[in-house]
C-alpha cells in the first residue's frame, strides 16, 4: 500500500489545485460520491483503491447491497470478500439489508463501514452506540470551522498521529460490547480521546466501523492524510473487494418501503434547524391555501334537486275517486292502463282482444295461456259493465299486478 501513499504524494500539490480550480465554483458539499472529483467527492480514494488492494479485484456494486447478497450464491465459497462503504450514512440500507449484511459477515467476510451516521438496526445487532456533538452542525461554513485530531493505537505504522483542517464533527462511539469489539483509533474530543474506529468479530468475519467518512474524502487525501487511509485500509485481509457506492435503493426488501417513508423526514428530525424549517414550511402552506381558496372562491348556491310529484299527484286523483265511489272510471283507467303498457313492453295491437292476441300476450309475457285468458276475458266483461263494485277493481287490480310481476 506504500504505492498509494508515494504516488499521491507527489502528485497531491496538482490534483489539489485542479479540484479547487476545475469549476467556476467549488462545491463543498460532502457528497460522497465516486464519481465526484469535488472536495468531498471519494473519487480518488475509489480509484486508488487497486493500488491499495493491489492483488484483489475492485468490483463497484450496481444493485442494492440486500439485493446484491441475496442472489450471489458464490458468495457462499470459500472465497471471501472486503465490504466497503464510505458514506455521510447508509440511507439505501434497509432492516432487511443489514440482517443479510450481518449473514455476510458471519460466514467468514470483512465488512468495513465508515459512517456519519449508522443504523439504529446496526447498532442494536453489534451492541454499539454512538455519540455526536455536532449533529446539529450541517452548513459549510461551520463544518469548516470544525478540526480534529486522529489517532492509530497501532504502534507499528510509522506514523500514528493526524491531523484533519475541517468538517470533522466530534463523532464517536460511546458504549460497546468489550468482549468482541477492540479499539483501534481514536479523535480528541475536549481534550479526551474516544473510540472513533474500532473492530468488532462477528460469527467467523469482522467488522471495522469509522465515525469520520470525511477522512476518506478528496481533500483530506490531498491534503497528506494519504498515510491514515493507508493504515486504516492494512487491518483488512488480503480478499477481492466489494465497493459499495449506495446509488439504488432495493427492489426486493419487505422493508423497503417503511424505510422509503420515513428517511427524509427522519433525516429533518435529526436537524433541528430542519425540523422547524420543516413546520414553519407546512404551517405556511396550508395557511396559504386556507387564505387563498377564500379569497378566489365564490359561494356556490344550493340548488334543490326538481321533485317528482307525480306520485303525489296520482295518490291524490286516486284518492279522489275512491272518495267518490267512482269504481267505474278507476276500472277504465286501470284497463287503459294495460292495455298502453302491452303496447309499449310487447309492441302488440290492442285493437282485437281475440284468441290470437291471447296467445301471442302469453307467449310474450311468459304468462301462463289460461291466467292470460281469464285476465283478458276479465277486462272484456268489465269494459261492457256500465257500474263495477268495489271487489271487482281490487280483483282487477291484482290480477294485473301479477301478470307483469311474473
Amino acid at each position: 500500500m506504500m504505492i498509494f501513499y508515494h504516488k499521491t504524494k507527489k502528485i497531491a500539490p496538482l490534483l489539489l489545485l485542479l479540484v479547487l480550480i476545475s469549476c467556476n465554483k467549488t462545491n463543498w458539499q460532502e457528497n460522497f460520491k465516486e464519481k465526484e472529483k469535488s472536495p468531498f467527492g471519494t473519487y480518488i480514494v475509489y480509484n486508488e483503491a487497486k493500488n491499495l488492494f493491489k492483488n484483489n479485484d475492485v468490483f463497484l456494486i450496481k444493485e442494492n447491497i440486500y439485493d446484491y447478497l441475496l442472489f450471489k450464491s458464490d458468495l457462499d465459497s470459500v472465497f471471501l470478500k472486503n465490504y466497503i462503504l464510505i458514506k455521510h450514512s447508509a440511507n439505501k440500507y434497509t432492516d432487511d439489508g443489514v440482517t443479510e449484511l450481518l449473514s455476510f459477515v458471519d460466514r467468514g467476510n470483512t465488512a468495513f463501514l465508515s459512517l456519519n451516521f449508522f443504523k439504529d438496526t446496526l447498532k442494536t445487532k453489534l451492541n454499539f452506540s454512538t455519540n455526536n456533538l455536532d449533529k446539529q452542525v450541517y452548513s459549510i461554513t461551520a463544518l469548516k470551522k470544525l478540526k480534529g485530531k486522529f489517532q492509530l493505537k497501532n504502534n507499528s505504522f510509522t506514523n500514528t498521529t493526524f491531523e484533519f483542517d475541517r468538517n470533522i464533527r466530534r463523532n464517536y462511539f460511546l458504549q460497546y460490547d468489550k468482549t468482541t469489539t477492540t479499539v483501534l483509533g481514536t479523535i480528541e474530543v475536549d481534550g479526551e480521546k474516544v473510540p472513533n474506529f474500532i473492530k468488532i468479530n462477528y460469527g467467523k468475519g469482522t467488522f471495522y466501523l469509522h465515525t469520520q467518512p470525511i477522512a476518506f474524502t478528496n481533500y483530506n487525501l490531498l491534503k497528506n492524510n494519504t498515510e491514515y487511509v493507508e493504515n486504516i485500509f492494512s487491518y483488512l485481509p488480503d480478499n477481492d473487494v466489494l465497493w459499495d457506492p449506495q446509488i439504488k435503493s432495493s427492489k426486493y426488501s419487505q422493508s423497503k418501503k417503511e424505510d422509503d417513508n420515513s428517511s427524509v423526514f427522519k433525516f429533518f428530525l435529526e436537524h433541528l434547524t430542519l425540523t422547524w424549517f420543516l413546520f414553519v414550511s407546512l404551517a405556511g402552506l396550508l395557511l396559504f391555501m386556507l387564505f387563498n381558496a377564500r379569497r378566489k372562491q365564490r359561494p356556490i348556491p344550493i340548488i334543490h334537486p326538481l321533485k317528482n310529484s307525480t306520485v303525489e299527484f296520482t295518490q291524490t286523483i286516486a284518492n279522489l275517486y275512491l272518495k267518490e265511489q267512482d269504481h267505474k272510471n278507476l276500472v277504465d283507467k286501470k284497463i287503459a292502463y294495460f292495455l298502453e303498457k302491452v303496447r309499449s313492453k310487447y309492441l302488440l295491437s290492442t285493437t282485437n282482444l281475440n284468441a290470437d292476441f291471447i296467445e301471442k300476450l302469453a307467449a310474450k309475457s311468459g304468462n301462463d295461456l289460461q291466467r292470460t285468458k281469464y285476465l283478458i276475458n276479465t277486462i272484456i266483461a268489465l269494459n261492457k259493465k256500465a257500474e263495477c263494485s268495489e271487489e271487482e277493481l281490487v280483483v282487477l287490480h291484482k290480477m294485473i299486478e301479477n301478470f307483469f310481476n311474473i
